[in-house]
C-alpha cells in the first residue's frame, strides 16, 4: 500500500514538459568548480561561522600538558581495540612530569599494553582518544 491520498494521479505529459520548463528556468547558470579549483572564500568563512566549529578550536584534549588538565582522573581509549586506560593524575604526573603532554603519555600508555602486534609498524598500536 502507499501513503498517497487516492485523489493523487501522475501528471499527463504536458504537465510533466510545463513543470520541466518552469523547473529549468529557476536553475542558476553558473558552472561548477573544476575538480582542482580552490574552493570560494565564502565555503571556508560558513565552515568557521558554524557554531560546531568552535567546538574544536581549542586546544585538543591530548595536547594540553598533564599542569592544565583540571580532571584527577585521565582516561584514554583505543579506537582500534575498544580498550581504556586510566591514570591518576597525580601517578601521570609523579611518572611523567607536570609539563608532558596528555597525549604522550596516553600513547605510552596504550602501548605498554597493546595487544595488536602485527609486524608492520604502520599497523601496530592502538589509536588514541582521549577523553
Amino acid at each position: 500500500m502507499t501513503d498517497r491520498p487516492s485523489s493523487w494521479r501522475m501528471p499527463t505529459p504536458k504537465q510533466m514538459d510545463k513543470i520541466a520548463a518552469l523547473a529549468g528556468r529557476n536553475v542558476l547558470q553558473q558552472p561548477g568548480l573544476a575538480p582542482e579549483a580552490d574552493l570560494p572564500a565564502e565555503y571556508w568563512q560558513a565552515l568557521l561561522d558554524d557554531p560546531r566549529a568552535e567546538s574544536r578550536s581549542g586546544p585538543a584534549g591530548g595536547a594540553l600538558r598533564l599542569s592544565q588538565i583540571p580532571q584527577h582522573i585521565l582516561r584514554v581509549g583505543c579506537r582500534r581495540c575498544a580498550r581504556v586506560v586510566e591514570i591518576q593524575k597525580v601517578d601521570a604526573v609523579r611518572l611523567y612530569g607536570r609539563e608532558a603532554l596528555w597525549k604522550d603519555v596516553g600513547r605510552r600508555l596504550l602501548d605498554n599494553t597493546c595487544a595488536q602486534r602485527t609486524g608492520r609498524h604502520e599497523e601496530d598500536g592502538c589509536w588514541p582518544a582521549f577523553e
